[in-house]
C-alpha cells in the first residue's frame, strides 16, 4: 500500500519537483563558500545538493522509464550519509550554541528527509556492485578532498574547533552508508509487489 502510493507517478513528479528546487537552492546555499573555494576544488564542496542532484536525476530517468545503476547507486549512499551528516552537525551546532537558526531546523528537517527517501526508493534502483564501488570511492575520495584539504562545508565555530573529530565521524559515516547503500539495494526481498 504503502509503495503504491510513493510510486505513484504523480508522486515521483512531485518528489522531482521538490528535490530539483532543493538541490538548486542548495547549490546557491553553498555560493558563498565556492567564491573562496579554489577551482579545482569546487566540485567537492557543495556535498547535499550533489546527493540530492544524483536522486533528482534517478527520479527524472525513473520517469523516463530508464535507470542508471551507477546514478542510483551514488543516490542512495550519498543522501544517506549527508543527509545525516548534516543532521548531526546542525544537532552539535545547537549544543555548542544553545541555539540554532531557523535555517538550522530547516536543514535538520531536509536532510532528515534526504536520508528518508533515499533509502524508501531502493526498491526501484538496478544496483550492482560495481556501482556499489564507484559510489564508495566517490564518497571515500570526497572525505580525502573534505579533510585532508580543507574543503569540508564550513559550520562556524564548530568547523574550527572540531575539524579532526568531525573527519574521524564522517570518514565512519561513509563507511555506515556504503554498507546502508548495499543493504537497502543487494537484499533478495528488495523488489515491488
Amino acid at each position: 500500500m504503502i509503495y503504491q502510493l510513493l510510486f505513484h507517478r504523480y508522486i515521483i513528479m512531485l518528489l522531482f519537483i521538490v528535490n530539483l528546487f532543493g538541490t538548486i537552492y542548495g547549490y546557491i546555499w553553498y555560493g558563498w563558500q565556492l567564491e573562496i573555494t579554489p577551482a579545482v576544488f569546487r566540485a567537492f564542496v557543495p556535498d547535499s545538493p550533489t546527493a540530492s542532484l544524483f536522486f533528482t536525476i534517478f527520479l527524472g530517468l525513473l520517469l523516463a522509464g530508464k535507470h542508471n545503476g551507477y546514478i542510483e547507486a551514488l543516490a542512495v549512499v550519498s543522501l544517506f550519509k549527508y543527509g545525516i551528516w548534516a543532521v548531526v552537525m546542525n544537532l552539535l551546532t545547537l549544543a555548542m550554541n544553545g541555539t540554532l537558526s531557523w535555517q538550522g531546523y530547516m536543514l535538520i528537517a531536509s536532510h532528515l528527509a534526504m536520508a528518508v527517501q533515499g533509502l524508501l526508493y531502493a526498491p526501484l534502483y538496478k544496483v550492482k556492485l560495481q556501482h556499489l564501488a564507484v559510489a564508495a570511492i566517490v564518497v571515500l575520495h570526497n572525505d580525502i578532498i573534505d579533510y585532508v584539504f580543507d574543503m569540508m562545508p564550513i559550520y562556524g565555530r564548530l568547523t574550527a574547533d572540531y575539524s579532526n573529530e568531525i573527519g574521524y565521524f564522517t570518514f565512519w559515516l561513509s563507511i555506515l552508508s556504503i554498507i546502508v547503500g548495499y543493504i537497502a539495494t543487494q537484499r533478495k526481498d528488495n523488489s515491488v509487489n
